[in-house]
């Protein structure tokens, strides 16, 4: 995720992984020297308690909740994929634990198979078939049901690692394969041959099910099991594949088809819920997440097969390459967890309560007087105080562009539409600090990564919001508003890039710590506080530093 503005000439190549935090943070207040160090609290949370289901956004703070770049960033390690979206099929940490899953499976199957008429079942998606390189490469982490047909019916999904030689080995042994998917009726004989052509030889017509869609229900399907709303006619995920297995189970007599299943695989546990398997084998899988109520009725053992909810994410983006696939917050689980946070719908925030609301109110309402304070502070000892204010999500709120018109998938082109256009409502609660900073004689500072072309817009977008109520003037003025500059500008002087790995090219930091110096020494103000909602608005000293929160993306 880009930070607004920012050139794509100044952006790094190298995402890292972090989360927003809400947290009051400090940093000592700059010298006329060198940058002062930053205390070890202007770093990421790195450990998360998330639930399946999102509903962890209703109590957790910003900084607790994973963020959605990190959160990519993470999974794109765990695959080894590229830039463009498109896994290793070679080496991975992803390939190294389901060759030692798929040893196990094998391991615990013996040679030959014991009895007859022992099944093995297997989901498709990221079972037999991979479609990694359609959920990010192609859809980019938002599902597309139209996209996906095309991929299906033109058949182009590669093996899951591994998995053909499990599933032809197991056949070979004389276990009987079955197929049971999510994938409708429509799409089956485009599944089985790309299945046939990347080198399943056990699937067929007779073993593999789809899930209905322009034929009828099949008798043996109960869609009314207890899950509500029950509806007849309509199977939710469970019922569909517990019923499935239960119709592979039933005896011949009764329409079955006489087999026990000793082994049910999938990479969702509403691939295994319900049942009528000896042994559930899950496979790690947390680029999108089908949950389904269970069955009335289902075996106890179904408690155990819920996702984790305990998370380690390190900054840096190694943990993918050693949490393994559940312990990488699951990418719609963190989507959820998201909106609920903002109370969005359909992509936009709720405007009038939200648990973001409620958390941003509080920040502004401890704020509001501890900027009073700190201004007249300054004052009593001949300072002139000032107030920095980054721009994105700490003065102009960008959920609804983020959520509703990118989907979380940043385009610089609509970005600036929207920058240009004005359409930015004020962050929850800042009016009040940026008046009360105001209003106690502080110098207000905005310092944003939008760049040059941009300028105007956001001056005038501000002065929707953070205005003085008595002159009716704007509170950000030209004078003290510092944006980047573009690809054919000429950096400021002031601007030291040479802190960094490369001189040639400006990090965020940078940027943000040379200007703050720049204001301290040539205006001779004294900052006594810097906002923002990066850590990377922050870091590099020149005022104390105060996190707002923000997990819809993240710039290091």
């Amino acid at each position: 995720m880009q930070k607004l503005g920012r050139p794509s000439g100044h952006r790094r190549t190298t995402l890292l992984i972090a989360a927003s935090t809400a947290a009051i943070l400090f940093s000592a207040p700059g010298t006329a020297g060198a940058a002062p160090a930053d205390p070890p609290v202007l770093a990421p949370h790195t450990t998360f308690t998330m639930q399946p289901d999102g509903s962890s956004g209703l109590t957790s703070s910003g900084a607790e909740i994973p963020n959605i770049d990190s959160d990519k960033a993470t999974i794109r390690t765990y695959y080894n994929a590229d830039k463009n979206g498109i896994a290793s099929k070679t080496s991975s940490p992803y390939i190294t634990q389901m060759n030692q899953i798929e040893q196990a499976i094998l391991a615990a199957a013996p040679n030959p198979a014991p009895a007859p008429n022992l099944a093995i079942v297997f989901d498709a998606d990221d079972t037999t078939l991979m479609t990694y390189d359609m959920e990010d490469g192609a859809m980019h982490f938002n599902f597309d049901p139209t996209l996906q047909n095309q991929w299906v019916q033109n058949r182009l999904f590669p093996a899951t690692p591994g998995m053909v030689d499990v599933v032809n080995t197991l056949a070979a042994r004389g276990y009987n394969i079955f197929g049971i998917t999510g994938r409708t009726d429509d799409q089956e004989a485009a599944t089985l041959q790309n299945l046939q052509d990347v080198g399943y030889t056990a699937f067929n017509s007779d073993n593999f099910f789809t899930k209905y869609k322009t034929t009828p229900k099949p008798d043996y399907l109960d869609c009314n099991s207890g899950v509500e709303p029950d509806d007849p006619a309509k199977c939710t995920t469970v019922e569909y594949k517990a019923g499935t297995r239960k119709h592979i189970q039933d005896p011949v007599a009764d329409g079955g088809l006489g087999m026990t299943i000793v082994g049910n695989i999938g990479d969702q546990f509403s691939d295994l819920q319900g049942g009528y398997a000896a042994r559930s084998v899950k496979l790690p899988n947390p680029t999108y997440y089908l949950p389904s109520a269970d069955i009335k009725g289902a075996p106890s053992t179904d408690s155990q097969l819920t996702p984790r909810t305990d998370f380690t994410m390190a900054p840096d983006g190694s943990s993918g390459a050693t949490e393994g696939g559940e312990g990488i917050p699951n990418i719609d689980s963190v989507k959820a967890t998201i909106r609920t946070y903002y109370g969005a719908t359909n992509g936009i925030a709720n405007k009038d309560a939200s648990p973001y609301i409620s958390e941003m109110k509080g920040i502004a309402a401890t704020w509001a007087g501890e900027v009073k304070d700190r201004c007249a502070r300054a004052i009593r000892h001949d300072k002139v105080p000032a107030v920095v204010f980054d721009a994105d999500d700490t003065t102009l709120w960008t959920y609804d562009m983020e959520d509703g018109a990118m989907k979380f998938n940043f385009d610089p082109t609509l970005q600036n539409t929207w920058v240009q256009e004005e359409r930015f409502p004020a962050t929850p609660g800042m009016q009040r600090v940026v008046r009360a900073a105001h209003n106690a004689n502080c110098k207000i500072v905005g310092l944003t990564g939008r760049n040059n072309g941009q300028r105007t817009a956001t001056l005038d977008n501000l002065a929707k919001y953070y205005y003085d109520k008595k002159t009716d003037q704007p509170l950000f003025r030209s004078q003290y508003y510092f944006t980047k500059w573009t690809s054919t500008d000429t950096p400021p002087a002031y601007v030291n890039c040479a802190q960094d790995s490369d001189p040639t090219k400006c990090s965020t930091i940078e940027y943000k710590s040379s200007t703050r110096k720049y204001v301290k020494q040539h205006f001779g103000f004294k900052i006594v506080a810097n906002f923002g909602d990066q850590f990377s608005d922050l870091i590099g000293g020149y005022g104390p530093a105060v996190k707002l929160p923000n997990p819809t993306y993240y710039l290091p």
